[in-house]
């Protein structure tokens, strides 16, 4: 598994919707990328950062936020805490 450092954390993406509400089939290009995840790992945080955010957390983050990675198959992005906008409760 991988370990955030710091104030990051690492997130798994939401699956992008594949059907709209009408019934059509989204292909693969034109998916949106989510914008919301599950926080699988985080960073211990720092002096000056506390972390807010735990594992297990539904969060909400921006479209452009982070970066994308790949382990084992799996595409995570890790991202540094002050880039989530909100927890999903």
């Amino acid at each position: 598994m991988i370990k955030p450092l710091s104030d990051r954390v690492l997130i798994l993406p939401n699956p992008a919707e594949e059907v709209t509400a009408g019934g059509l089939i989204i292909p693969d290009t034109a998916k949106e990328k989510p914008l919301a995840g599950k926080i699988m790992a985080a960073g211990p945080g720092t002096k000056d950062v506390t972390m807010e955010v735990k594992v297990g957390d539904q969060v909400l983050y921006g479209k452009y936020s982070g970066t994308e990675i790949s382990h084992e198959g799996v595409t995570y992005i890790i991202m540094k805490q002050s880039e989530i906008l909100a927890v999903v409760e």
